[in-house]
């Protein structure tokens, strides 16, 4: 049995969705000139996605810490510090919302501009 959760491949999982793939995708959004509203649609969910990740490796590292011997791995997973965990994938979920419902939004204006176009104001 592994003395602390920071060695688990759920740790490193859970750094590697929270904060370098994350990174990588605002990085790749702001360094491109022209996207496609796919992709935009995409990178949103992604981000909805990763967030509901999160979540889901904070709990299993919160039930691995209460068994292993580290105070460390108490010390960040089972106790108040965890909420502030919890705030990273909440951002996540947000940004992401925010980004697919802009998509949604801006895709039904042009849809309602289409028809106008082709039946009337009616």
């Amino acid at each position: 049995m592994d003395q602390s959760v920071f060695v688990k491949l759920q740790f490193w999982l859970l750094v590697f969705f929270s904060l370098v793939l994350p990174f990588v995708l605002v990085w790749v959004c702001l360094t491109v000139r022209a996207v496609s509203r796919r992709a935009v649609l995409g990178i949103g969910l992604a981000l909805v996605v990763l967030a509901g990740l999160d979540v889901y490796l904070l709990q299993v590292l919160q039930e691995l810490a209460k068994v292993t011997p580290s105070t460390a791995d108490d010390a960040v997973f089972d106790s108040e510090i965890t909420v502030a965990l919890y705030l990273l994938p909440a951002l996540l979920a947000g940004v992401g919302v925010n980004v697919t419902s802009d998509v949604l939004i801006h895709h039904l204006s042009d849809a309602q501009q289409r028809f106008f176009r082709r039946y009337g104001d009616d």
